[in-house]
């Protein structure tokens, strides 16, 4: 029996495990255009769809002859997870001091903080895969600018015709109109009060523009605010979303059923994000817990998205 790798040799805690798996920070929406979907290995090759499953096929069958064949879904470039490790520290003294707190479990807050960092990186990942316009074909994107773009309130710019454009490009490529949008918190803040938006919504009797309520009147199922901010070496904050907005049909499937056209999918282990045992270090008079993820963002069907760069100055 050959030596064990890493990744093998762990030895999980089914509780913490379960505590990360179970946990979800509800600022990050890169989940709403790639939804997860268990994978059995680490490398592989995606399940993309194209054409190929808009196609009109000729179904009639004269006697004797071979009844026609379709594929649904093809594997199309590889993927490879990668994997994502982060060791949760807590000081004995703050354990200690949180155990005369009742209803306080200081593993848990250490194990959900821990894998907040982790996912931001792939909220981040998530972002510059879907506002990356080389994914993309001419027809599904626009970069707005000048009086086109969402912030000049002179009466050029039309976000409500932009999102219809949009839907419109992706169901003359696949057939249906985009169903979820993610939209930069610069960018929502501007839509908030937009004439156009703002002439649209005295139809609906409410005077605040909530996501729910953009949902409503551009015709989609979610409308999702990219509030996540990161910082770089220097402590400057950025936005992960910008000034974008990202319009794609999302259709929640699996690997197995390879038959879900979809915008993307997040690629992820079976039974990841796990904990490994805790372990106690001397030095430090601390417990740590080891939170590890092994993930991949990958565009399935780019042709079902559309991407709006630079919505707003």
């Amino acid at each position: 029996m050959g030596q064990m790798s890493n990744s093998q040799a762990r030895i999980s805690d089914p509780i913490l495990t379960s505590v990360a798996q179970g946990y979800k920070n509800s600022v990050f929406v890169g989940g709403a255009l790639f939804p997860t979907v268990p994978v059995s290995a680490r490398g592989g090759k995606i399940t993309t769809f194209g054409k190929e499953d808009f196609m009109l096929y000729a179904t009639g069958r004269s006697p004797g002859q071979n009844t026609k064949r379709v594929t649904f879904g093809y594997a199309g470039a590889p993927y490879v997870l990668e994997s994502h490790s982060l060791e949760g520290q807590l000081p004995i003294e703050t354990m200690q001091e949180a155990q005369a707190v009742p209803g306080i479990d200081m593993s848990s807050i250490t194990i959900q903080g821990t894998q907040d960092i982790i996912a931001l990186r792939l909220e981040k990942q998530q972002a510059d895969t879907a506002r990356n316009p080389g994914a993309y074909a001419a027809s599904n994107k626009i970069t707005l600018s000048g009086t086109s773009q969402w912030s000049d309130f002179s009466g050029t710019s039309d976000p409500v015709a932009v999102i219809e454009a949009g839907k419109e490009a992706v169901r003359k490529k696949v057939g249906k109109r985009a169903n979820v949008a993610v939209i930069g918190a610069l960018v929502f803040s501007v839509l908030k009060q937009h004439p156009k938006v703002l002439d649209r919504m005295k139809y609906t009797g409410r005077d605040v523009a909530t996501p729910e309520l953009l949902a409503q009147l551009f015709g989609l199922d979610k409308v999702l605010i990219g509030d996540a901010v990161y910082a770089d070496d220097t402590g400057t904050f950025y936005d992960v979303w910008g000034k974008d907005v990202v319009l794609a049909y999302v259709e929640v499937g699996s690997v197995k059923e390879k038959g879900k056209p979809s915008f993307g999918y997040t690629y992820q282990l079976e039974g990841y994000p796990i904990v490994e045992e805790p372990y106690f270090e001397r030095n430090p008079k601390s417990w740590l817990f080891p939170v590890t993820d092994e993930v991949a963002p990958v565009i399935a069907g780019a042709d079902a998205g559309y991407l709006i760069t630079n919505a707003v100055a």
